[in-house]
């Protein structure tokens, strides 16, 4: 049997963690590079977004400031897209394809991009499910009780279809944004940076599926081995 807290699955989380740690990598490099370099249309983050969101129908989207580095985010329940202050006041490549990206989620919203509406009604699941799943598999694996097990499980498995939806909304969004920035607003070399910053960054939102999906199939080999003991 498989001991929870040392046996050979743990490979399974050192390749995750190791991936996750290349892809964050990727994404520190990608913007250093390019936030060093100004777009020649000079207009900043922000500027940009507006331009954007005015042009795709979402006038009544906000813009506002938000503290810490690459906090960018959208939030469709309060109609705010929310930009860190390098990204909103910078001119550079890389807050122009940030800037852009975070707009092109306004969009999904403002046009009910399916992906976009299914991980948020997974959002609730999938936070309960992540707290939770540990602690009931733990509890699964003390008391031998295959059923507790099964529980802890399906609960995890509600943390790896959020990480998996996300993907597609992630990629659609940075599609959007490569698609309207070269309609006039970049030239190719500059877009050959905003494509680098936002695989980049994709690259994460994979890495950390792929860490929720080999967590995952460790719980089902450690269950599977509690099961032949």
């Amino acid at each position: 049997m498989y001991g929870f807290y040392y046996d050979p699955t743990y490979i399974l989380v050192l390749i995750g963690a190791l991936l996750a740690v290349f892809a964050q990598a990727k994404v520190s490099s990608a913007y250093s590079k390019w936030s060093g370099v100004n777009s020649r249309g000079g207009m900043t983050g922000a500027e940009m977004a507006r331009v954007i969101l005015d042009g795709n129908g979402c006038r009544d989207v906000r813009i506002e400031q938000v503290a810490g580095k690459l906090t960018d985010h959208f939030d469709p329940q309060d109609g705010v897209l929310r930009l860190s202050r390098e990204v909103y006041h910078s001119s550079s490549i890389a807050a122009i394809g940030v800037a852009a990206h975070e707009a092109g989620h306004a969009i999904q919203d403002a046009q009910g991009y399916v992906p976009m509406n299914i991980r948020a009604n997974l959002v609730p699941l999938a936070n309960i499910g992540s707290q939770a799943a540990m602690p009931i598999f733990l509890l699964g694996l003390l008391m031998s009780w295959e059923p507790v097990l099964k529980i802890g499980i399906a609960c995890f498995l509600f943390a790896v279809l959020f990480y998996l939806v996300t993907l597609p909304v992630e990629l659609n969004a940075s599609s959007r944004a490569v698609a309207v920035l070269s309609d006039g607003y970049m030239a190719e070399d500059e877009l050959k940076g905003v494509k680098a910053v936002l695989s980049a960054a994709a690259l994460t939102y994979v890495a950390s599926a792929v860490q929720a999906v080999l967590q995952l199939l460790r719980l089902l080999l450690i269950a599977n081995s509690r099961r032949r003991d």
